[in-house]
């Protein structure tokens, strides 16, 4: 986006990804214009100094794109429940941040004129500034209607990542794979150290380290190889 397109940013949601999101579009000109309370409200502080914490419907009042960054069971209720108190403007931006969803979710938003955006940084967010650095170069799903999608594409950059677009018939699936990566290696990390811890290795995070990283290198690297092969034998 252009230095005219810098814009007032509100964030419905102060818990791993809100603040870091905030932070990220500030640190490229865009004012923030609130925030909802979280739990920890040092933490958010500390990434988001004199950001005012405001309710959600005031938060969108002032903002001319509100992200939500909320868990996935509240992302349809507080779209609708906005939508119930005439909260969502004409024109106004408004993104989330879940990865299974895309833009039916925000429906009861852009029935009243708001124009609705899906962003879903692929990373693993900790609530921390070492998140922005780990958003630098890393992937962003992007759903949105045809007329916007640049708009979408460009807050991608500006977070630091590549956009990759997502119709909204695979963001299911998308969000699947997703799952399926993270989840299914936590989980694998998390019986290995504790099998190492069982036999007296200490910190077996740290044993484990370079063997996790290096193992998913290579595994990265089959699968685009593999992907490589996959383009190759098509006509």
């Amino acid at each position: 986006m252009s230095d005219a397109s810098r814009l007032g940013v509100g964030i419905i949601g102060a818990g791993r990804v809100g603040p870091v999101l905030g932070a990220a579009l500030a640190g490229v000109g865009h004012a923030l214009t609130g925030i909802t309370a979280g739990s920890d409200p040092d933490r958010i502080e500390a990434i988001l100094p004199g950001v005012p914490v405001l309710d959600a419907d005031e938060v969108v009042r002032r903002s001319e794109l509100v992200i939500l960054a909320v868990p996935r069971d509240q992302l349809a209720p507080v779209v609708a429940g906005l939508a119930e108190l005439g909260a969502w403007q004409v024109g106004q931006l408004v993104l989330h941040t879940d990865a299974v969803h895309g833009i039916d979710v925000l429906a009861p938003a852009a029935s009243r004129g708001a124009i609705p955006l899906a962003v879903h940084p692929a990373i693993a967010f900790t609530g921390t500034s070492i998140d922005l650095r780990q958003l630098q170069g890393a992937f962003a799903a992007v759903t949105a209607p045809a007329a916007v999608l640049p708009i979408a594409q460009a807050l991608a950059v500006e977070l630091g990542c590549e956009p990759v677009v997502v119709a909204e018939r695979d963001r299911a699936a998308y969000g699947e794979a997703i799952a399926t990566a993270t989840e299914f290696s936590a989980s694998l990390v998390r019986q290995a150290a504790d099998l190492l811890r069982g036999i007296g290795i200490d910190a077996p995070g740290r044993y484990l380290g370079t063997l996790v990283h290096s193992t998913i290198d290579r595994a990265l690297t089959e699968a685009g190889d593999s992907a490589d092969l996959d383009d190759a034998a098509l006509p």
